[in-house]
């Protein structure tokens, strides 16, 4: 627990550090926060917070920043229950998006456009996937050196088919034999307890990872991770503005992220049960790709169910309260915009 002094100060570290990407020193925030005590004392206190964890120092002569765990606790605790509904956001919301409201796709499209030009970061939206469809038989076949065909059916009479990457080098005695046994583990099951059942599959088989059932198991995430649900990703051009993608590497990695959809929805898998808006921080992120990123996400409801999701991607430095707040409200619209029929 910090006091009330050193959570002041962390509070305008992190609201320094994110107006202004440059280590933030013990004089600046005294003088720009007026903290009734001198700059000595904030630098102590400043030790202190890295001491913790909460900050960290690039340089031995430069200010802090913070750290994902500083900005943690900054979330939680200094400003969530600051965040508050934003009539002028949902009232942009309503002349944006309501003529769309018969056509989804369109819907969130334009959704994900909104969050980014209003955020400047990536703005985020996913379809419902048919969560509740029923697996029929899973076939998979060599489609070239590199690729897999993978024929999804359902026995609500849905076909759907994937190209996916041969990743495992996996020859056709070997996808036969994946074939039967995901046919055999998973038929009958719903493709929402079907990926329920890998997350808790895949944690016992990492210590087999050569095995078959690990490459059936991570070959069956593959698959499900694609199905049904579309995603919508705006923004790029707003985010690679930001000085913190000024490096040409974390601009490849961020593209890279964004064209192979599997690691968002990986993510959203996690969120999409979830009450409210949920704050994924950097190093917390559970998807490898995505751990130098900050994710604001809420899932939006269709009556009384989970529908989609829609969130907000940007960099750990990221102006939380903003971003929180835009997620909640947008959030809300569409809820209203789905509840029972498009009465909201």
């Amino acid at each position: 627990m910090l006091d009330e002094r050193s959570k002041r100060v962390l509070c305008a570290v992190v609201e320094s550090y994110i107006d202004n990407p440059d280590p933030v020193g013990s004089r600046y925030v005294t003088k720009r926060y007026s903290f009734g005590f001198s700059p000595a004392t904030s630098r102590n206190i400043m030790a202190d917070l890295e001491d913790m964890g909460f900050l960290s120092q690039p340089h031995t002569s430069a200010g802090r920043v913070p750290t994902d765990k500083g900005y943690r606790f900054y979330v939680e605790n200094l400003l969530m229950e600051k965040v508050s509904f934003h009539s002028e956001i949902a009232e942009l919301l309503t002349r944006r998006l309501k003529s769309l409201r018969e056509d989804i796709d369109s819907l969130l499209d334009e959704t994900s456009k909104t969050l980014s030009s209003l955020s400047h970061y990536l703005g985020l939206a996913v379809t419902p996937g048919p969560e509740e469809s029923t697996l029929g038989r899973i076939e998979i076949i060599p489609y070239s050196d590199e690729r897999l065909a993978v024929i999804l059916f359902t026995n609500e009479g849905i076909i759907k088919h994937k190209v996916i990457k041969n990743d495992l080098s996996l020859s056709r005695h070997d996808l036969n034999r994946i074939a039967r046994y995901l046919n055999r583990e998973y038929a009958g099951f719903t493709i929402k307890e079907i990926r329920q059942h890998l997350l808790a599959e895949m944690e016992r088989e990492q210590a087999l990872c050569d095995s078959l059932v690990s490459r059936a198991l991570r070959l069956c995430r593959d698959v499900m991770s694609y199905y049904g649900a579309n995603v919508f990703i705006a923004g790029l051009a707003e985010i690679i503005e930001l000085p913190d993608f000024s490096d040409v590497e974390r601009i490849k990695e961020l593209s890279r992220t964004i064209e192979d959809k599997r690691a968002i929805i990986k993510l959203i898998d996690r969120i999409i049960d979830a009450e409210g808006v949920q704050v994924v921080i950097g190093s917390e992120n559970p998807v490898r790709e995505m751990k130098a990123l900050s994710v604001i996400a809420s899932a939006y409801r269709e009556g009384e169910r989970p529908g989609g999701v829609i969130g907000i991607i940007g960099p750990t430095r990221m102006d939380y309260s903003s971003a929180i707040s835009l997620v909640s409200t947008a959030a809300r619209f569409l809820s209203s915009i789905f509840d029972k029929g498009g009465r909201g």
